[in-house]
């Protein structure tokens, strides 16, 4: 038996629409998910995440703190690296920006910082790890206040 082999127009035009339609479905459930009780907070910052544990029938909320070494932003698919150091071990959790387990992030401090992943944090100890701090003090405070209300 052999097969014949038949001429027909290319279909890439067909699989271009139907790649169209695939990207509106994709952004409908992308728009769907997107979070917006998250506060901004990027590289460097140090966050209370509340992690819903679940232990048998029970749920209670645990606090994971520590310095957001990471972010992805990849649309539906957002996700952040938390970096703690516990009883002198690093522990490191990714956690998605669209999942259920995560109830609530709170900033505690921003950090100053020049890159956007601080990978290289794993390797240093003590000091040497500490992220230097966005700290305002009142005088700046006042005087960035004043500026905004002149600006308006």
């Amino acid at each position: 038996m052999a097969q014949k082999l038949v001429k027909s127009k290319s279909p890439r035009k067909a699989q271009y629409d139907n790649s169209k339609n695939i990207e509106k479905a994709v952004a409908l459930v992308d728009a769907s998910m997107k979070r917006t009780d998250l506060p901004n907070f990027s590289a460097g910052d140090t966050v209370k995440v509340h992690v819903k544990i679940k232990e048998g029938e029970k749920e209670r909320i645990q606090l994971f703190e520590g310095l957001v070494i990471a972010r992805r932003n990849a649309a539906g698919g957002k996700s952040f690296i938390v970096r703690k150091i516990s009883h002198g071990v690093g522990v490191e959790r990714i956690f998605m920006e669209t999942s259920p387990v995560v109830s609530k992030v709170e900033l505690v401090s921003r950090g100053l910082v020049r890159r956007s992943k601080l990978y290289y944090i794993r390797e240093l100890e003590g000091r040497a790890a500490k992220i230097q701090r966005d700290v305002q003090t009142n005088e700046s405070a006042k005087a960035s206040a004043s500026a905004k209300s002149k600006a308006n």
